[in-house]
């Protein structure tokens, strides 16, 4: 590969890191491990193909190779270990270890989606891709996402319920 498209490559992965970093965590359930792992695999496959796609798309390339490589160790039966959930203390008004325990709750819910309902809600409402890039990354028809989406949606609904408070 020539000098100037390893330089554009490094670029390109200095400044999505963080954003793929987090993406992988909601695609894996929270595992920060796994998470890394599922990157840095992405981004082996995508340094491989760089000069086909740095012009066009590198971010649906990653994105697409991080969903299939996800819904492939997710289809794999061993889970390692989990961890138990413990309702947080109570926070005060302003503590920053509030939206914390929110945002591992919601990592935790996502963990207990099935994979593909997981990636459908991510891609969906983290990602905010239109319906037909979610059926087009899973590699399923239109209304088959919309109904992972919506399953997945649903079963979150289910898992958090203690959290939502009515309003008025």
């Amino acid at each position: 590969m020539a000098q100037a498209r390893a330089g554009e490559f490094d670029e390109f992965v200095a400044v999505r890191w963080s954003g793929l970093l987090h993406l992988a965590r909601l695609l894996t359930g929270g595992d920060r491990h796994r998470a890394e792992d599922l990157v840095q695999e992405s981004l082996v496959k995508l340094w491989f193909v760089w000069s086909k796609v740095a012009d066009e798309a590198p971010d649906a390339y990653v994105r697409k190779v991080m969903v299939r490589a996800a819904a492939r160790s997710a289809r794999r039966r061993w889970w390692g270990e989990r961890p138990v959930a413990q309702l947080p203390d109570t926070a005060v008004a302003g503590d920053v270890s509030a939206v914390v325990a929110e945002r591992s709750r919601l990592e935790a819910a996502l963990g207990q989606l099935p994979a593909k309902q997981r990636v459908a809600v991510v891609l969906r409402y983290y990602q905010d891709l239109p319906e037909g890039q979610v059926a087009e990354a899973l590699g399923c028809p239109l209304g088959t996402a919309r109904s992972h989406t919506a399953r997945g949606v649903a079963r979150l609904r289910q898992l958090l319920a203690d959290v939502i408070e009515p309003v008025g």
